[in-house]
């Protein structure tokens, strides 16, 4: 009996195979080939197979594109001085209209992608670039390629608001932070809605509106709770066996959300666990183990890269209260990172920066994880 059911068992476990084989095969089945139109390129995230997102704040939209960068490769050390230089010459242009808007590197290739400005101001033409494991850079041609686009509802004006030194574009927060995590894009930023904060899942490949979760959260430094600053920054991080978003604002309050709350429509509170410091900006975080402990390491504009300890955030606990200064999880300043705009894990032992050196000249370099 037992005999005659193994051949049975065996073609299960085949049709099994190549089902999971199929379902892998179909993150880029449903994409369209053409030429994806772009106002501007902002955050980028690489999920599965190659497949690049591509965040437009101008258009409040993501797209998705099959780079067909899909070979493994191992990740190599770089050093590239004169970024800003090299790409400049490879655009036509000089370093002064050079804008490099994001880093996010491929885990397969372990190619690096930026999103370039070439110019400044509302003429500025966006330009997705290459940099290949022996430093080569190479403009990446979306003439043919395949892709598809979420376009988010609700998203804020497209008109400056504010007067003078605080005036400002709603829409460039459109989307302020992107990822893949477990067949969905997580999105970061604003909407139009009275709760302006929000995040969005949507299911990948792109079937479905990215309708909007609002969130509020308490902001020990401003002492109060908030619903219009947009998280800048976050990362997945496991935290009692439930997957939770870290996310960071400006003048530095940590926040987790539920992955599992976000939902269309939803308004949710995250839990705020650390006050990092007022007056700063985060600007990239990631997440990486070292020694077996688990670290957060996170870019700022003005208190320069925190490894924030994560021990113990399951016992974190939750902020409600003014803070002056600093409260909750604590960090380290690592020194002889300075500058860093952009930041990104490039293997298990090195993270990929874009920092700005003396001089004002900009260096792009892989570095080990501290």
């Amino acid at each position: 009996m037992k005999r005659s059911l193994l051949p049975l068992l065996l073609v299960i476990l085949t049709i099994g195979m190549l089902a999971n084989g199929a379902g892998t095969a179909s993150w880029t089945a449903d994409l369209k080939e053409g030429k994806p139109a772009f106002q501007f390129m902002g955050p980028l995230a690489f999920g599965p197979e190659g497949i690049l997102f591509v965040a437009d704040t101008k258009a409040a939209a993501v797209t998705a594109i099959a780079t067909g960068d899909a070979k493994a490769s191992a990740a190599k050390l770089i050093k590239i001085e004169g970024i800003d230089q090299k790409l400049a010459s490879l655009l036509g242009t000089t370093a002064d209209q050079i804008q490099i808007q994001d880093l996010a590197v491929n885990p397969l290739s372990h190619n690096a992608y930026l999103a370039v400005s070439r110019g400044r101001g509302p003429d500025a033409v966006p330009v997705l670039v290459r940099v290949k494991t022996d430093g080569q850079l190479e403009a990446v041609s979306l003439d043919k390629v395949k892709f598809s686009r979420a376009d988010l509802p609700v998203p804020p004006a497209d008109a400056a608001v504010g007067q003078g030194n605080r005036q400002s574009n709603p829409r460039q927060e459109s989307i302020t932070d992107i990822a893949f995590l477990d067949g969905r894009v997580v999105i970061a930023g604003l909407s139009n809605e009275e709760f302006a904060s929000t995040l969005r899942a949507v299911s990948f490949p792109f079937k479905t509106q990215a309708n909007p979760t609002s969130v509020e959260i308490y902001h020990g430094n401003h002492g109060r709770f908030e619903t219009r600053a947009p998280v800048r920054t976050f990362a997945a991080f496991t935290i009692g066996g439930q997957q939770h978003l870290l996310a960071a604002y400006t003048c530095t309050p940590l926040v987790q959300f539920p992955i599992s709350e976000l939902k269309p429509g939803a308004k949710i509170q995250g839990k705020t666990i650390a006050e990092l410091g007022n007056r700063n900006r985060p600007l990239d975080m990631i997440v990486y183990e070292k020694d077996g402990k688990t670290y957060l390491l996170m870019a700022n504009s003005s208190r320069g890269v925190m490894k924030i300890n994560t021990e113990n955030i399951d016992k974190a606990e939750s902020i409600v209260a003014p803070v002056q200064d600093k409260k909750g999880l604590t960090y380290e300043t690592i020194t002889g990172w300075s500058g860093v705009d952009q930041l990104d894990r490039l293997d298990a032992k090195n993270a990929i920066v874009i920092r700005r050196i003396e001089g004002g000249s900009m260096v792009l370099e892989s570095l080990p994880l501290p």
